[in-house]
């Protein structure tokens, strides 16, 4: 019995396309596997709106009148003054002083038992009590913004980069892994801001840095591979953090008051190892008993900080502290006594501690109540926009600014205003290396303005200036490096490599940057033409300025002598830190990557923030700021971060123990923060909620599980 021959359809077609006909047949298989191929393509392929992208400006918004507009005619709109507790409340308002923002009591008694060390807090609300991060505002404004928002979904809270399609350099191929995973469009998370079933437990953290752990800096775990502590780049945890960053061992205690925080602090507040080591050869920061002193007019120059600051001042006229010079970046943080001095002056100097293994003085910085951030500086961008700091100083940073093609100066270059001045000091200069950064410079149009040595502390001293016109970049006889493309945003600073290129100067009057601005304290309040919303920047420091003094001065039970330091967190045009400028404290303003671009504004304005998103760690330490503003941050944030809970374990972490927070934002947000911040402990001093927005006041204690 023989088999039966099975003749396929494939074998079929073979035998025809063998025939005299068999290039129509062959064409014709072609086109048709073609076109299967994209129609398969089509079928199983990610979508064109989800391919990963980097956008080159931030989604725009309008702010809620309730928060930024024009000022609320109405008395019960302002958060009472302690001393007048019995305020008549309206129907569907409610305030409580030192309790709960929860349902309302006739018997007045709390609504929340003490919880106890290691106890459980579940939450019983309803899950659409906690839609805040979408509930729309009760004005046109701010629906105006929610439309916005909506518009702008897929592209808003990704990394800022270049526009689509902008080409990177070729030497940026070799990119790590990390940061192409930073270049991911972040995933909106469905469901309410805070799930109101979560139950919170909080344990400490066990990490390398121990009390002094800023994770997106710090290396956690130990490896034998891995020596060094501290990331080359940014990079956060895979998970959230969810721990408490403990305190000293040596014991912590409550900070030392300004001025007198000027002259000395707490020893076992910034303890370290390799502090330790530090001070014993240093005569500006004496080791005396439990405090580190700080002698007057002592730096680590021969001849006094005054005299360095004094003899550049003459050497470049121009340059006059706290007038024409207001926003300084002092990149190293050697010797805080630069910024110390300059205060007295008038003049914002950031600190810019560079995260490495050597001994980091940002904590002793901000310990004393000097501005400072923790940021490594690599192959990233500052977050900072274009064209915003006056002048920049490097005293001693030991950077080698020539290495890999001048990188790192052609950032200087870009974060610098037109016309600003780069100071550059140093004991022991090279012939090699000033003939390097002298061919460097040229190369990027700045103009050397002096190069000296100071007799009386030996200390030589470079003084650049950025040109303030686009002419200069034509004389060139050589293009490098070039010139930037057009759609390169030179405002893109999150998670953004370092361009080989130079951004054209600004040179129409309608464009920030072609004029420098008015002097200081002037400049505070004068908006150039750039400017197009210029009314709204009026009526947002008139309302923040009765805001405060109204209410935040006298009506929250704030001791603010003993506030130094204070964070904006959500920061629109700085006019909450205006409103502050009479008080002795200074202000981070933090613009959210997710947010409307307004920090350029702020820098116009004399005064100084930096780019963040809340899903992640700040770069700083902990215990490092006095007080925290967060004006409806958490309604903005729309479920961007996988948990949000984070961004209250964030505050625990940056907030010094005693310290203070003020939240306004939706009542169901507020009532969710509120249990939070139960569970950690913290003291509820202040709620008050009329028309569905509310405000809460609460400080950290020294609870630590």
């Amino acid at each position: 019995m023989g088999f039966r021959k099975i003749d396929l359809p494939l074998a079929r077609f073979g035998r025809h396309a063998k025939r005299s006909y068999g290039f129509c047949v062959k064409f014709a298989s072609v086109a048709i596997l073609g076109l299967c191929f994209v129609f398969v393509w089509y079928m199983f392929s990610p979508s064109a709106s989800s391919v990963t992208y980097q956008r080159s400006t931030f989604g725009e918004y309008a702010e809620p009148v309730s928060a930024r507009g024009q000022l609320r005619k109405s008395k019960s709109s302002v958060v009472p003054i302690k001393n007048e507790p019995d305020l008549n409340l309206g129907k569907g308002e409610k305030k409580v002083v030192n309790g709960s923002l929860g349902v309302d009591r006739v018997d007045g008694t709390k609504d929340h038992k003490k919880e106890e060390k290691g106890v459980k807090i579940v939450k019983e609300e309803k899950q659409a009590d906690d839609n805040g991060s979408e509930v729309s505002e009760s004005d046109s404004e701010n629906a105006k913004e929610n439309e916005v928002d909506e518009e702008s979904e897929e592209g808003e809270n990704i990394v800022d980069g270049d526009s689509a399609g902008a080409e990177v350099d070729s030497d940026q191929a070799d990119e790590s892994d990390e940061l192409n995973a930073k270049r991911r469009i972040k995933r909106k998370f469905k469901g309410p801001l805070f799930d109101p079933k979560a139950e919170y437990l909080w344990k400490l953290c066990s990490t390398r840095s121990k009390h002094n752990y800023i994770p997106c800096i710090d290396i956690e775990v130990a490896s034998k591979r891995i020596q060094s502590y501290r990331h080359h780049e940014r990079s956060c945890p895979k998970n959230p953090l969810m721990c408490l960053v403990p305190l000293p061992h040596e014991g912590y205690q409550t900070p030392i008051s300004w001025p007198k925080s000027r002259e000395k602090i707490w020893y076992s507040n910034v303890a370290h190892p390799k502090l330790a080591q530090f001070v014993k050869t240093q005569n500006w920061v004496v080791e005396s008993g439990e405090y580190l002193t700080f002698p007057q007019n002592q730096s680590e120059l021969t001849g006094g900080i005054a005299h360095y600051l004094e003899s550049i001042e003459e050497t470049v006229p121009d340059i006059e502290w706290g007038k024409n010079i207001r926003t300084i970046l002092d990149i190293g943080c050697k010797d805080s006594s630069f910024g110390s001095f300059l205060f007295d002056k008038n003049v914002f100097t950031l600190t810019l501690g560079l995260k490495d293994d050597l001994v980091d003085l940002a904590q002793v910085s901000l310990e004393r109540g000097f501005p400072a951030i923790v940021s490594p500086f690599g192959t990233r961008r500052l977050p900072f926009p274009s064209g915003t700091f006056d002048t920049i100083h490097c005293g001693e940073c030991q950077i080698h600014w020539q290495s890999n093609g001048g990188k790192l100066l052609i950032e200087m270059n870009r974060i610098l205003r037109p016309a600003g001045y780069l100071i550059l000091s140093s004991k022991h200069d090279s012939i090699e290396d000033d003939e390097a950064m002298s061919k460097l410079t040229a190369s990027i149009g700045w103009n050397i303005l002096a190069h000296k040595t100071d007799d009386v502390s030996d200390i030589g001293v470079r003084i650049y200036q950025k040109p303030e016109s686009n002419e200069i970049y034509a004389l060139r006889r050589k293009k490098v490096p070039p010139m930037c493309k057009e759609n390169e945003n030179p405002d893109a600073a999150w998670y953004v490599p370092i361009h080989s290129c130079l951004h054209p100067i600004p040179s129409a009057i309608e464009e920030r940057g072609t004029e420098w601005p008015e002097e200081w304290p002037k400049r505070l309040h004068t908006f150039p033409d750039w400017m197009n919303n210029r009314d709204k920047l009026v009526s947002d420091t008139e309302h923040w300025k009765a805001t405060v003094e109204k209410s935040y001065l006298t009506g929250m039970g704030i001791n603010w002598s003993t506030i130094r330091n204070v964070m904006d967190m959500h920061a629109i045009y700085g006019s909450f830190a205006a409103a502050l400028l009479e008080q002795k404290v200074w202000v981070m303003n933090v613009v959210p990557v997710y947010a409307a671009d307004t920090l350029p504004i702020i820098f116009e304005r004399g005064l100084v923030g930096i780019y963040h998103d809340w899903c992640e760690s700040f770069g700083t330490y902990p215990r490092s700021y006095d007080l925290l503003h967060a004006d409806h941050l958490f309604s903005r944030v729309k479920n961007r971060c996988k948990k949000a809970v984070t961004i209250v374990v964030e505050m625990d972490r940056i907030l010094r123990p005693g310290g203070w927070a003020i939240i306004r934002d939706k009542e169901p947000i507020l009532k969710s923060l509120e249990e939070i911040f139960k569970s950690l402990h913290w003291e509820i001093r202040l709620t008050f909620v009329q028309n569905q927005e509310g405000i809460l006041c609460v400080q950290k204690t020294m609870w630590r599980p």
